[in-house]
């Protein structure tokens, strides 16, 4: 037998019994799939089809701190609602000639600038303590003048109110000019808002925009919320936005164009359009049979109906397939997730034996006997 063929098959048959000493680039499919069949592997797989997309779509949300939700627009009334912290100037009209409230001189009297209690009331003085706390101007003046009806029966009352921080929302970063803004009416939308503090800046790329009312948060890219009337939410007093780069990303690994942390372009990403942000599968390393999604849940998302059965979830896609192609179109990303490209068995072993050629020089040497 020639040196040179005897030479590759020696290092053939060496490499094939150390094969798992050497390094190897992606996982192989079949590492991973299998691994389910121990007693207890700690993860799920779930093999996607389409016929899984709408049970997979209401599994619970990953990875986002507004959990995906936006509140949506609704029209309100033209005036502010009173809150504590507001103050009140109220002029009191009174004809009689014995009147508690006014003097012979003067038919009026002023009370400017009470403050509204934390209580939502109001002192006025002989008819005690009013509660205005939720009412509109005009509504807070009728209550007004209810009260004092008792002691004057031909009362009547101006109101005028002048908000404090109660009706104000926070802007805290991503605009021209963070600060407090005081809401003019109960129909302030979120866009007329940004639009006072100067805009979002634009230095920011994929602007996120995070609204945190009464312990909970929505959030919604900017561009959707500038692009539909009806995400144009309306305001409340206690609101606080916060604008800022888009922190939402997937990690791409395996048989791609690329490993890297990706982030988010669009609102939402399939597992389809993930493939093509990583560069691709490689042409000559990547198993199209075994594109896998790693998800982690939390510990009480565990057992829901639907949901996962483990806190690590492996969801994989056949790219060969019809079925498979539709249902990577169609199943989310979800921030935080791992898209990772498996390598081909076939290609793992060409990869290994021209490592060896190139090391050796002996792929040459057998081309040459062979011919």
């Amino acid at each position: 037998m020639p040196k040179g063929l005897h030479a590759f098959l020696v290092l053939a048959a060496a490499l094939l019994v150390a094969g798992c000493s050497l390094p190897q680039g992606a996982a192989l499919r079949s590492e991973i799939v299998e691994a389910r069949g121990g007693e207890d592997p700690g993860f799920q797989v779930v093999e996607v089809t389409r016929a899984m997309v709408p049970e997979l779509a209401a599994w619970p949300a990953t990875g986002r701190s507004g959990s995906g939700r936006w509140l949506p627009a609704t029209r309100g009334p033209s005036s502010a609602l009173i809150r504590p912290g507001d103050r009140v100037t109220l002029v009191i009209w009174d004809s009689q000639d014995n009147s508690l409230l006014t003097s012979p001189a003067r038919r009026n009297a002023v009370l400017e600038g009470a403050e509204v209690m934390p209580s939502g009331r109001v002192f006025l003085p002989y008819a005690g303590e009013v509660d205005l706390a939720g009412a509109t101007p005009q509504e807070a003046r009728a209550r007004v003048q209810d009260a004092l009806e008792g002691i004057a029966p031909s009362v009547q009352v101006q109101l005028s109110v002048e908000q404090g921080s109660g009706n104000a929302v926070d802007i805290v970063s991503g605009v021209s000019a963070p600060g407090r803004y005081p809401l003019s009416s109960r129909d302030t939308s979120i866009l007329s808002v940004l639009a006072a503090a100067g805009g979002i800046r634009e230095s920011l790329q994929n602007p996120l925009v995070r609204l945190m009312r009464e312990g909970e948060t929505y959030e919604i890219r900017a561009e959707s919320l500038f692009a539909e009337a009806r995400r144009n939410t309306r305001l409340r007093g206690g609101d606080t936005i916060v604008v800022e780069e888009d922190p939402r990303h997937f990690t791409a690994l395996g048989a791609a164009g690329t490993e890297d942390l990706i982030p988010f372009p669009e609102e939402d990403v399939s597992a389809l359009e993930a493939v093509s942000l990583m560069g691709g599968l490689s042409d000559r390393r990547a198993d199209p049979e075994g594109l896998l999604i790693l998800r982690e849940f939390a510990p009480e998302d565990v057992g829901r109906t639907p949901g996962p059965t483990q806190r690590q979830v492996i969801l994989t896609f056949d790219l060969t397939s019809a079925d498979g192609l539709f249902a990577a179109r169609n199943v989310l990303v979800n921030p935080g997730d791992t898209v990772l490209a498996t390598e081909s068995p076939v290609t793992r072993a060409e990869t290994i034996f021209d490592l060896v050629g190139r090391v050796f020089g002996v792929t040459r040497q057998a081309r040459d006997v062979g011919n």
